[in-house]
């Protein structure tokens, strides 16, 4: 699957509200046969003028866990990076981990990307964020 296949899976409708600063969160798995299991992917993010669907986002999940990715850093950029090309959030957090226990003496990989637009902020939004 090239990239603007992958990336139309994403699948975005109109922000109620574009005058609003508010989070979305979505939460989901999708394979990860280079690691032999599942991996969590928490998406946060702060809308602009679309938000995402999240029954295509678990499709996208679906079809993007088929893809063999070299690392779990290579994957979650290229995740971060549709998402982004699809969605324009004006603050967005994405983070995905490797199944439990999966490396030798390691308990938990996890890797967290996050993005903004220039010039966007709003400290007391992004600070209520628990994060695990």
């Amino acid at each position: 699957m090239d990239l603007n296949q992958r990336r139309s899976l994403l699948i975005c409708d109109r922000n109620p509200d574009i005058k609003l600063d508010y989070v979305i969160s979505i939460t989901g798995h999708m394979a990860n046969p280079d690691l032999g299991g599942s991996s969590a992917i928490h998406l946060n993010y702060v809308p602009d003028k679309m938000v995402l669907k999240p029954a295509s986002f678990g499709r996208y999940l679906d079809v993007i866990g088929t893809m063999v990715w070299g690392t779990l850093e290579e994957g979650a950029a290229a995740i971060l990076n549709d998402i982004n090309n699809e969605l324009v959030a004006r603050w967005l957090q994405l983070s995905i981990s490797a199944p439990n226990q999966v490396h030798h003496g390691i308990d938990r990989h996890e890797v967290m990307l996050e993005d903004r637009q220039p010039n966007w902020d709003n400290i007391g939004l992004l600070s209520r964020l628990k994060l695990d």
